[in-house]
């Protein structure tokens, strides 16, 4: 069966090198777009010698519960504030297949898996933990920003072997009052009980990405990836 580019969600692509050894998709937040993050190429210090094509998905557009039905980018439907509460698993699993498509396609183009790392923020990072997890293929790493571990219930038993040794980095702010961090570290807890390798941030920050936060995040990719 053909594979028609409507197939897979839109989305801004950045490459850093004409010949790409690695991709980073990363995804955006509630209410924005694939364009929110595409600074982040510049910002992090993984250049020059890093050849990595950046993939920033648009998540669909969707009627949100709690902000009154609005129809805005989200990756699922948000129904409570207690985001853990009548969760939206069908929407969760729909952008989970988006996503796995996405990994699939990059592996068409001729990047292994293990040079794929799958990153987000806050809805987005609640993505990239849920299919990142359940990813068939190993991956080289989860960034996890501002965010928690929906369908946590679910995890040990959809879990993939394949990325029970994946490292996770996952940063959180202070003061966030979108996803508390109170949350977040239940949501941590949780993966480091469930035996992951999870890297723990904390910043005095709100709801946010600031400059320690990238510079770690440099850090780290650079590690993972082996770049110099």
């Amino acid at each position: 069966m053909m594979t028609h580019l409507m197939d897979f969600l839109p989305a801004v692509e950045i490459e850093t090198d004409d010949s790409p050894a690695h991709t980073i998709i990363w995804l955006h937040g509630l209410g924005a777009d694939g364009n929110d993050f595409v600074p982040i190429v510049n910002e992090l210090e993984l250049m020059p010698g890093s050849a990595i094509r950046f993939v920033f998905p648009h998540a669909p557009e969707r009627p949100v519960t709690i902000n009154n039905g609005y129809v805005m980018r989200a990756w699922y439907d948000i129904v409570h504030a207690n985001f853990s509460d009548h969760q939206d698993k069908s929407g969760i699993h729909e952008s989970q297949k988006a996503i796995d498509a996405l990994i699939d396609r990059e592996m068409q183009r001729g990047i292994p898996s293990e040079c794929i790392v799958l990153a987000g923020f806050s809805q987005g990072g609640a993505m990239a933990l849920q299919a990142g997890l359940r990813q068939s293929n190993p991956l080289a790493g989860i960034v996890a920003l501002s965010c928690y571990l929906p369908l946590a219930e679910s995890l040990s038993a959809e879990a993939s072997t394949a990325n029970a040794a994946t490292p996770i980095f996952m940063a959180h702010g202070r003061y966030d009052l979108v996803v508390p961090l109170t949350l977040a570290m239940q949501s941590k807890e949780k993966l480091l009980a469930s035996g992951y390798s999870l890297e723990w941030h904390e910043y005095p920050m709100a709801h946010t990405v600031c400059g320690q936060e990238i510079a770690d995040i440099s850090g780290w990719l650079r590690r993972i990836m082996s770049i110099p």
